[in-house]
């Protein structure tokens, strides 16, 4: 049987929001520069042609019909345009080549970033027009954004930066103030647009950095930004952070998101148990060894798993990848996501999941 989706992303979600009735459960793959290989460019075409960003993101809504598109490219964006220099491959996505300062008498020196001049800043910000436009009331759009503490790791480099968490404490303060400037600045011109930010903070991953310097270092601008974002436009964000984050969670819920999507190394079901009455949950099929390594069987056992573990938490559940997709994911592992999420349905019932587990496994 083949399912379809009845409902528009947004009809889908204010019915949901609602307790009224829906045809699935919000799906997010996570595509991202993946949509490259959907909308048939290179990746480097991303880097200063906004209409190919967008109009890559519509390819792979009408491909395989997510959630959200989010105009998000890597995550040096907002460094370069501070003053770090990036790598561009033809083909791939870019990546850091050097940091904006290499000594800390230079970090005095930094200067919030222009979104309307600096590097590729502007760039983004026309690809949200497009995408604006060409998604109007359908589909939820979204701009990511770098949290202050990991773009303040590409202004001086990621290895002298963690020494700092020791030895300079103080220099690392600066930096994360100047880059949660660029931040703000950047997500003001994201909502004078009509788009919400969401936020990106690997860095302060429990994988990287230990709860104690996350709190010091990263917490506090952290909600500084989030508070500038509410308070410019009401919007409660969602933000993802890589790795293992167990030990932050109610940190992290405490600053009042929309959602918190996990990597797939952390637990859907204690996440909902931790943190579930206070946010959204968002994850977390594993982008590379089910996803981009797996067969559909593969992605389908770990999607019917993963909705299994947290399609009950109180303030709602997305599928979704737990960071983003490798760029040649294959097209049927997406499309069997999208697929099992559809003929989940909604509202879930959850003994219609176990006999579809029991199935994929070869056991009904």
């Amino acid at each position: 049987m083949l399912y379809t989706d009845s409902m528009t992303p947004a009809e889908r979600a204010a019915a949901i929001a609602s307790g009224a009735q829906a045809d699935r459960l919000p799906c997010n793959p996570n595509i991202a520069n993946g949509v490259a290989r959907i909308y048939g460019c290179k990746i480097s075409e991303f880097n200063h042609n906004p209409k190919a960003i967008a109009q890559a993101q519509m390819a792979a809504y009408h491909k395989f019909g997510g959630d959200s598109l989010r105009i998000f490219t890597d995550l040096f964006t907002w460094a370069e345009a501070m003053g770090a220099t990036v790598d561009y491959p033809d083909d791939n996505t870019a990546d850091l080549k050097k940091p904006a300062v290499s000594c800390i008498e230079d970090i005095g020196a930094l200067r919030p970033a222009d979104p309307y001049k600096d590097k590729r800043l502007p760039v983004h910000l026309d690809a949200m027009k497009y995408l604006r436009d060409m998604a109007k009331d359908e589909i939820k759009c979204s701009a990511g954004i770098v949290g202050p503490f990991t773009n303040a790791f590409f202004l001086f480099g990621v290895d002298e930066s963690l020494k700092l968490i020791h030895k300079n404490p103080e220099a690392l303060h600066k930096l994360c103030r100047i880059s949660l400037e660029t931040c703000k600045e950047y997500a003001k011109a994201v909502m004078d647009i009509g788009l919400n930010p969401t936020i990106s903070e690997p860095m302060s991953s429990g994988t990287v950095v230990g709860e104690k310097a996350f709190r010091e270092f990263s917490l506090p601008y952290l909600k500084e930004l989030i508070d500038f974002i509410r308070e410019y436009n009401g919007t409660k964000v969602m933000l993802h952070i890589c790795g293992q984050t167990k030990k932050i969670w109610k940190d992290v819920a405490d600053l009042g998101i929309g959602g918190m999507s996990i990597d797939n190394v952390a637990s859907l079901k204690d996440c909902k148990i931790a943190i579930g009455d206070k946010t959204r949950i968002l994850g977390n099929v594993d982008p590379s060894g089910v996803m981009y390594l797996g067969t559909p069987q593969d992605v389908r056992i770990k999607t019917l798993e993963c909705i299994l573990d947290a399609y009950d938490s109180p303030k709602g559940y997305v599928v979704m990848s737990g960071c983003s997709l490798p760029v040649e994911t294959p097209f049927e592992n997406i499309q069997t996501m999208m697929d099992t999420v559809r003929e989940v349905g909604y509202p879930v019932d959850c003994d219609k999941i176990k006999y579809m587990l029991e199935a994929a496994a070869g056991k009904a």
